[in-house]
């Protein structure tokens, strides 16, 4: 037994529009590092009162489409045609053999849209039978002649019409195929044309379609997050030198004239900077999470536990905005081997090599390490989070 369809909704992102700049169409550039498609299909997706999506797209656009919705349980997408209207009408006829009660057609560059405006929709929809968001011109509209400025119309009277645009399903698909050979601009126009009785809700703002530069800046803004959590975080670490002719400082091999003494791979430098992002998030030490008494981490590349802070932090949404190294030894120079040792850390986690510093000093022959007797780190991570 066929399940009862009473909500579709048709996407259209079967336009070619690049006038917001670069190589692909809009609807699948990235705001807030989200495809513009994604978003406006999760809205509908994650609507309880929409029981069916279809999306149509350019049939250049497959791999594009596949990319920016991978994961989301969608139908196959459907390809529209050489006009928005022939693109609606082939929606229409993709999703027959479900026989909707209604239909909303929406512009896949419309991210924005809130549930309260479909709420809305479907309350008036089911008593007009047709209805679309819109909102009131508060600019003076003038209407132009040849060379002159021929009258002025009333405002009171004008709306600039957005999307979802909802209807009944069999009277739009109806009205479709009727005027399939005309190109209309909006499917109300058509539903004007066919006699229906359009009714408009009050739309939003934010519902905006992005089509030009600075509409994507808009929506930038719209989606950045404010980080405004910064968090600091201290580590510092000691090896003893044993016998051996290298050491590994930064992710870096270092020939010298004695190893680092150490269950893992006793890099200093790594074990003070992880335990610098660590503690910028209040999750203990390297210890905690990579304990000595673990034979699996015994020779292990410390680059392991850095990239492992790191991700602890990504997976919180934070942002690593500065690392600090100090390295603190008489021997080996550091001085040589510094920037490999910016790069590395820099690659490791994926942070920009200008927000990487690396220092080296001595302690003037005094203590430890100016006996030649082991290497110290300290390190400070500075870290932001969205509130």
């Amino acid at each position: 037994m066929q399940m009862t369809i009473r909500n579709a909704a048709i996407i259209v992102a079967a336009g070619r529009g690049q006038r917001v700049g670069g190589e692909i169409p809009k609807q699948y550039l990235e705001v807030g590092g989200v495809p513009i498609l994604r978003r406006t299909v999760e809205v509908f997706l994650n609507h309880p009162n929409i029981d069916l999506i279809q999306v149509i797209i350019h049939p250049d656009d497959k791999n594009l489409y596949d990319q920016a919705l991978n994961g989301l349980d969608l139908p196959a997408p459907i390809f529209g045609g050489e006009t928005r209207q022939q693109s609606v009408l082939n929606g229409l006829e993709a999703i027959s053999d479900k026989m909707p009660e209604y239909v909303f057609i929406h512009d896949a560059a419309r991210p924005f849209l809130d549930h309260k405006i479909i709420d809305d929709l479907i309350d008036v929809v089911e008593v007009s039978g047709a209805v679309i968001p819109a909102l009131k011109v508060t600019d003076t509209i003038k209407y132009m002649g040849t060379d002159k400025i021929d009258s002025t119309l009333d405002r009171n009277y004008l709306y600039r019409a957005q999307t979802p645009q909802t209807f009944r399903y069999k009277a739009i698909f109806m009205a479709h195929r009727r005027f399939e050979n005309e190109n209309m601009t909006d499917d109300s126009s058509i539903a004007e044309k066919s006699g229906l009785k359009v009714r408009i809700i009050e739309g939003s703002e934010n519902n905006f379609k992005i089509t030009t530069s600075e509409d994507l800046k808009k929506a930038e803004m719209m989606t950045a997050k404010t980080y405004t959590d910064i968090r600091t975080g201290y580590g510092v670490d000691v090896h003893a030198f044993d016998k051996g002719d290298h050491v590994i400082l930064g992710g870096v091999k270092i020939p010298h004239t004695h190893s680092l003494k150490g269950h893992s791979d006793a890099d200093v430098a790594l074990h003070a900077l992880t335990d610098a992002l660590l503690g910028s998030m209040a999750l203990g030490d390297i210890g905690d999470h990579f304990p000595p008494s673990d034979k699996k981490w015994k020779g292990a590349s410390s680059d392991i536990f850095l990239k492992h802070a790191a991700d602890l932090i990504y997976q919180q949404v934070g942002v690593i905005a500065h690392v600090d190294l100090t390295i603190i030894c008489e021997t080996p120079k550091i001085g040589p081997h510094r920037e490999k040792i910016r790069d590395k850390i820099s690659e490791i986690i994926d942070l920009d090599i200008a927000r990487v510093s690396v220092k080296a000093t001595t302690t003037e022959k005094l203590g430890f390490t100016g006996k030649g007797e082991g290497i110290m780190a300290q390190a400070v991570a500075t870290v932001r989070l969205p509130e």
